[in-house]
């Protein structure tokens, strides 16, 4: 893809996260990401997250590769590829000095990013204010705000809600019922009836609650808390929405594109 533009460090590797990554290295940034070591994103098909459990992973036409280390990652993104780095507390920052840092987390609160952490920092969702721990912060609430680009004040604070599918938001999710080892019965991309049971953990049963795809799904093996989300049907019943990146994660991508652009033409 030519030279690259200078690194962008992303805390975060699932869904959302990856589809920033993706709008980014696509615009010739070179891009690391960082994860917690045992990821729980649901939306795996879609993450560039497994490569920390699985070595590799390719979401459209893009790789992420798991780092053992930040030099390591430094020689992933040179030979052309994301560089994604068990590093929940984004020690790598100290060794790696990227012109910008992109919180997306999506934690709804500030976990621990710093204005100070890089030249340019730039967070996703609720619990940010731009100019006070973050240069730009960039609205995740699906509506006529969703990628919105915030380089003052705050993105709307959380609802608890899911965003609206098909006029579809708890309907759409599922949770745990209780702690234990996750076990999966269906996989992502199976077309599920409400009522249909798609994983046990530890005995007890997780059943869809809405007729659709089964867009997500925790690993098989993971061991998951109470009262986690565990799965997500999409009502739309589009298969091919599994294997591609959002609608949501495509704008959170342009709109970090923008501020990222914006400070560095200053």
């Amino acid at each position: 893809m030519g030279e690259r533009h200078p690194l962008v460090v992303i805390k975060g590797a699932g869904d959302l996260a990856t589809g920033v990554a993706l709008r980014l290295y696509r615009a010739n940034f070179a891009v690391v990401a960082t994860e917690i070591k045992e990821p729980t994103a649901i939306r795996r098909t879609v993450s560039i997250s497994r490569a920390i459990t699985e070595g590799t992973a390719t979401v459209e036409d893009v790789t992420g590769v798991r780092a053992v280390d930040a030099n390591d990652a430094l020689r992933i993104v040179s030979e052309g590829n994301i560089a994604v780095l068990a590093d929940e507390r984004a020690a790598c920052l100290q060794t790696l000095k990227p012109v910008a840092l992109v919180d997306a987390i999506l934690a709804k609160r500030n976990l621990g990013t710093r204005l100070e952490d890089a030249p340019i920092v730039v967070a996703l969702g609720p619990g940010f204010t731009a100019g006070v721990d973050c240069h730009a912060a960039v609205e995740t609430m699906r509506g006529h705000d969703l990628g919105r680009v915030y380089y003052e004040g705050s993105p709307y604070p959380d609802t608890k809600e899911p965003g609206s599918i098909d006029g579809f938001t708890f309907e759409r999710v599922m949770h745990t019922p209780k702690a234990g080892v996750f076990r999966v019965v269906r996989e992502i991309g199976d077309t599920v009836a409400a009522g249909e049971i798609v994983a046990y953990v530890d005995g007890e049963p997780v059943m869809a609650k809405l007729n659709g795809v089964l867009r997500g799904l925790l690993p098989d093996g993971i061991y998951a808390a109470q009262g986690m989300k565990c799965g997500d049907v999409d009502p739309r019943c589009e298969r091919r929405h599994c294997f591609t990146v959002s609608d949501k994660a495509r704008a959170l991508g342009g709109a970090v594109l923008e501020a990222i652009l914006h400070f560095s033409a200053q």
